[in-house]
Protein backbone atom coordinates (compact mmCIF):
# COMPACT_ATOMS: atom_id res chain seq x y z
CA UNK A 1 0.00 0.00 0.00
CA UNK A 2 2.54 2.47 0.71
CA UNK A 3 3.98 1.69 -2.49
CA UNK A 4 0.99 2.56 -4.36
CA UNK A 5 0.62 5.36 -2.34
CA UNK A 6 4.18 6.93 -3.51
CA UNK A 7 3.33 6.17 -7.14
CA UNK A 8 -0.12 7.85 -6.92
CA UNK A 9 1.27 10.81 -4.85
CA UNK A 10 4.39 11.32 -7.58
CA UNK A 11 1.58 11.41 -10.16
CA UNK A 12 -0.25 13.48 -9.00
CA UNK A 13 2.62 16.34 -7.67
CA UNK A 14 3.27 16.17 -11.87
CA UNK A 15 0.82 16.50 -13.01
CA UNK A 16 0.14 19.44 -10.42
CA UNK A 17 3.40 20.58 -11.77
CA UNK A 18 2.32 20.96 -15.67
CA UNK A 19 -0.86 22.67 -14.54
CA UNK A 20 0.81 25.08 -12.73
CA UNK A 21 2.80 25.98 -16.02
CA UNK A 22 -0.17 26.01 -17.76
CA UNK A 23 -2.80 27.60 -15.54
CA UNK A 24 -0.05 30.09 -13.68
CA UNK A 25 2.51 30.98 -16.37
CA UNK A 26 0.30 30.56 -19.34
CA UNK A 27 2.35 28.12 -21.23
CA UNK A 28 1.08 25.87 -23.93
CA UNK A 29 0.06 22.84 -23.02
CA UNK A 30 1.64 20.77 -25.46
CA UNK A 31 5.30 22.35 -24.85
CA UNK A 32 4.66 21.87 -21.61
CA UNK A 33 3.32 18.02 -21.50
CA UNK A 34 6.45 17.06 -23.86
CA UNK A 35 8.88 19.12 -21.96
CA UNK A 36 8.09 18.00 -18.75
CA UNK A 37 7.94 14.45 -20.00
CA UNK A 38 12.01 14.71 -21.04
CA UNK A 39 12.83 16.25 -17.84
CA UNK A 40 11.01 13.55 -15.56
CA UNK A 41 12.62 10.74 -17.24
CA UNK A 42 15.99 12.63 -17.62
CA UNK A 43 15.25 12.55 -13.51
CA UNK A 44 14.62 8.67 -13.82
CA UNK A 45 17.99 8.32 -15.69
CA UNK A 46 19.88 10.43 -13.15
CA UNK A 47 18.50 8.70 -10.19
CA UNK A 48 18.74 4.98 -12.03
CA UNK A 49 21.35 5.23 -14.77
CA UNK A 50 21.59 2.23 -16.97
CA UNK A 51 20.42 -0.10 -14.28
CA UNK A 52 16.70 -1.39 -12.89
CA UNK A 53 15.34 -1.40 -10.17
CA UNK A 54 14.13 -4.96 -8.32
CA UNK A 55 13.83 -4.69 -4.85
CA UNK A 56 9.95 -4.58 -4.52
CA UNK A 57 8.62 -6.51 -2.13
CA UNK A 58 6.74 -10.15 -3.15
CA UNK A 59 2.87 -8.34 -2.25
CA UNK A 60 3.58 -5.74 -4.80
CA UNK A 61 3.18 -7.84 -7.44
CA UNK A 62 -0.25 -8.52 -6.83
CA UNK A 63 -1.26 -5.26 -8.52
CA UNK A 64 0.27 -6.26 -11.73
CA UNK A 65 0.11 -9.97 -11.90
CA UNK A 66 -3.03 -10.67 -9.45
CA UNK A 67 -6.80 -12.13 -10.32
CA UNK A 68 -9.82 -10.92 -8.56
CA UNK A 69 -11.54 -14.13 -10.18
CA UNK A 70 -10.92 -17.20 -12.11
CA UNK A 71 -9.07 -15.09 -15.30
CA UNK A 72 -10.23 -11.53 -14.54
CA UNK A 73 -7.28 -9.67 -13.25
CA UNK A 74 -7.28 -7.12 -10.90
CA UNK A 75 -5.89 -4.59 -13.87
CA UNK A 76 -9.29 -5.27 -15.83
CA UNK A 77 -11.10 -4.57 -12.96
CA UNK A 78 -9.51 -1.59 -11.81
CA UNK A 79 -9.91 -0.28 -15.67
CA UNK A 80 -13.36 -0.81 -15.91
CA UNK A 81 -14.46 0.93 -12.73
CA UNK A 82 -12.11 3.78 -13.33
CA UNK A 83 -13.78 3.94 -17.28
CA UNK A 84 -17.24 3.80 -15.23
CA UNK A 85 -16.27 6.76 -12.87
CA UNK A 86 -14.79 8.72 -15.48
CA UNK A 87 -18.23 8.19 -17.80
CA UNK A 88 -20.31 9.54 -14.88
CA UNK A 89 -17.62 12.19 -14.01
CA UNK A 90 -17.70 13.37 -17.72
CA UNK A 91 -20.98 12.63 -19.15
CA UNK A 92 -23.72 13.12 -16.12
CA UNK A 93 -21.92 16.16 -13.84
CA UNK A 94 -21.57 19.91 -14.34
CA UNK A 95 -17.98 19.13 -14.05
CA UNK A 96 -18.47 17.43 -17.13
CA UNK A 97 -20.28 19.41 -19.15
CA UNK A 98 -17.49 22.96 -18.05
CA UNK A 99 -15.02 20.00 -19.40
CA UNK A 100 -16.94 20.22 -22.68
CA UNK A 101 -17.26 23.87 -22.66
CA UNK A 102 -13.66 24.58 -22.21
CA UNK A 103 -12.63 22.66 -25.05
CA UNK A 104 -15.08 23.64 -27.74
CA UNK A 105 -14.45 27.61 -26.70
CA UNK A 106 -12.05 28.60 -23.54
CA UNK A 107 -12.75 32.05 -23.62
CA UNK A 108 -16.75 31.60 -24.34
CA UNK A 109 -16.72 29.64 -21.23
CA UNK A 110 -14.54 32.16 -19.19
CA UNK A 111 -17.70 34.54 -20.09
CA UNK A 112 -19.98 32.22 -18.95
CA UNK A 113 -18.49 32.07 -15.56
CA UNK A 114 -16.94 28.93 -15.55
CA UNK A 115 -13.59 28.44 -13.53
CA UNK A 116 -11.51 27.80 -16.71
CA UNK A 117 -8.15 27.42 -15.08
CA UNK A 118 -9.29 26.09 -11.92
CA UNK A 119 -10.84 22.84 -14.36
CA UNK A 120 -7.36 22.68 -15.92
CA UNK A 121 -5.44 22.35 -13.00
CA UNK A 122 -7.59 19.35 -11.82
CA UNK A 123 -8.28 17.65 -15.27
CA UNK A 124 -4.15 18.03 -15.01
CA UNK A 125 -3.73 16.52 -11.66
CA UNK A 126 -6.07 13.80 -12.79
CA UNK A 127 -4.18 13.33 -15.69
CA UNK A 128 -1.05 12.75 -13.51
CA UNK A 129 -3.48 10.46 -10.87
CA UNK A 130 -4.30 8.17 -13.40
CA UNK A 131 -0.15 8.15 -14.91
CA UNK A 132 0.97 7.40 -11.29
CA UNK A 133 -2.00 4.35 -11.45
CA UNK A 134 -0.46 3.17 -14.81
CA UNK A 135 2.98 3.11 -13.49
CA UNK A 136 2.14 1.23 -10.03
CA UNK A 137 0.55 -1.14 -12.24
CA UNK A 138 3.32 -1.61 -14.90
CA UNK A 139 6.22 -1.93 -12.42
CA UNK A 140 4.38 -4.39 -10.42
CA UNK A 141 3.57 -6.73 -13.28
CA UNK A 142 7.21 -6.14 -14.75
CA UNK A 143 8.72 -6.39 -11.20
CA UNK A 144 11.46 -3.88 -11.89
CA UNK A 145 11.93 -0.26 -12.90
CA UNK A 146 13.75 1.19 -15.52
CA UNK A 147 14.01 4.81 -16.60
CA UNK A 148 13.07 4.00 -20.46
CA UNK A 149 10.12 2.08 -19.59
CA UNK A 150 7.21 2.89 -21.40
CA UNK A 151 8.84 4.93 -23.51
CA UNK A 152 6.82 5.58 -26.70
CA UNK A 153 3.32 4.30 -24.97
CA UNK A 154 2.47 8.19 -25.50
CA UNK A 155 2.26 7.47 -28.64
CA UNK A 156 0.06 4.63 -28.48
CA UNK A 157 -2.23 7.02 -25.86
CA UNK A 158 -2.93 9.38 -28.45
CA UNK A 159 -3.97 6.89 -30.82
CA UNK A 160 -6.10 5.32 -29.16
CA UNK A 161 -8.06 8.69 -27.55
CA UNK A 162 -8.52 9.92 -31.08
CA UNK A 163 -9.76 6.72 -32.83
CA UNK A 164 -12.18 6.79 -30.00
CA UNK A 165 -13.87 9.83 -31.16
CA UNK A 166 -12.52 12.23 -28.99
CA UNK A 167 -11.74 15.52 -30.96
CA UNK A 168 -7.71 16.25 -30.89
CA UNK A 169 -9.10 20.26 -30.58
CA UNK A 170 -11.13 19.34 -27.61
CA UNK A 171 -14.88 19.85 -27.08
CA UNK A 172 -16.41 16.35 -27.99
CA UNK A 173 -15.51 12.66 -27.43
CA UNK A 174 -17.00 9.75 -25.33
CA UNK A 175 -15.52 7.63 -22.83
CA UNK A 176 -17.17 4.79 -23.97
CA UNK A 177 -15.98 5.13 -27.30
CA UNK A 178 -11.97 5.42 -25.73
CA UNK A 179 -13.27 2.24 -23.85
CA UNK A 180 -13.78 0.34 -27.29
CA UNK A 181 -10.72 2.26 -29.15
CA UNK A 182 -8.35 0.52 -26.12
CA UNK A 183 -9.39 -2.61 -26.67
CA UNK A 184 -9.67 -2.55 -30.50
CA UNK A 185 -5.61 -0.81 -30.49
CA UNK A 186 -5.25 -4.34 -27.44
CA UNK A 187 -6.23 -6.81 -29.87
CA UNK A 188 -4.23 -5.72 -32.94
CA UNK A 189 -0.81 -5.26 -31.05
CA UNK A 190 -1.51 -8.54 -29.44
CA UNK A 191 -2.12 -10.16 -32.40
CA UNK A 192 0.77 -8.51 -34.24
CA UNK A 193 3.09 -9.93 -31.32
CA UNK A 194 1.28 -13.48 -32.46
CA UNK A 195 3.12 -12.79 -35.80
CA UNK A 196 6.50 -11.64 -34.59
CA UNK A 197 6.12 -8.52 -36.28
CA UNK A 198 8.85 -6.39 -35.03
CA UNK A 199 8.62 -3.77 -32.99
CA UNK A 200 9.28 -0.81 -34.89
CA UNK A 201 6.97 -2.06 -37.87
CA UNK A 202 4.42 -2.19 -34.50
CA UNK A 203 5.24 1.44 -34.17
CA UNK A 204 5.08 2.45 -37.72
CA UNK A 205 1.90 1.07 -37.74
CA UNK A 206 0.30 3.14 -35.02
CA UNK A 207 1.35 6.15 -36.33
CA UNK A 208 0.20 5.84 -39.75
CA UNK A 209 -3.39 4.28 -37.93
CA UNK A 210 -2.84 7.75 -36.40
CA UNK A 211 -3.03 9.89 -39.09
CA UNK A 212 -5.52 7.79 -40.84
CA UNK A 213 -8.06 8.40 -38.00
CA UNK A 214 -6.82 12.49 -37.86
CA UNK A 215 -7.27 12.89 -41.56
CA UNK A 216 -10.20 10.85 -42.36
CA UNK A 217 -12.96 12.71 -40.62
CA UNK A 218 -11.12 15.90 -42.63
CA UNK A 219 -10.75 14.43 -46.02
CA UNK A 220 -14.87 13.52 -45.74
CA UNK A 221 -15.68 16.98 -44.77
CA UNK A 222 -13.80 18.44 -47.67
CA UNK A 223 -15.82 15.83 -49.66
CA UNK A 224 -19.41 17.17 -48.40
CA UNK A 225 -17.97 20.61 -49.02
CA UNK A 226 -17.49 19.71 -52.83
CA UNK A 227 -20.32 17.69 -53.30
CA UNK A 228 -22.68 20.58 -51.80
Amino acid sequence: PTLVAVGLGVGILCGAFNGFLITGLKLPSIVVTIGTMSLFRGIAFIVLGDQSFKGYPASFSWFGQGYVFWVISFELVLFLVCAVIFYVLLHHTNFGRRVFAIGNNATAARFSGVRVDRIKFVLFCLTGLMSGMAAVLLTARLGSTRPSIAQGFELEAVTMVVLGGVSILGGSGSIIGVVLAALIMGLVTFGLGLLNVPGIVMSIFIGSLLIVVIALPILFRMWRQRKA
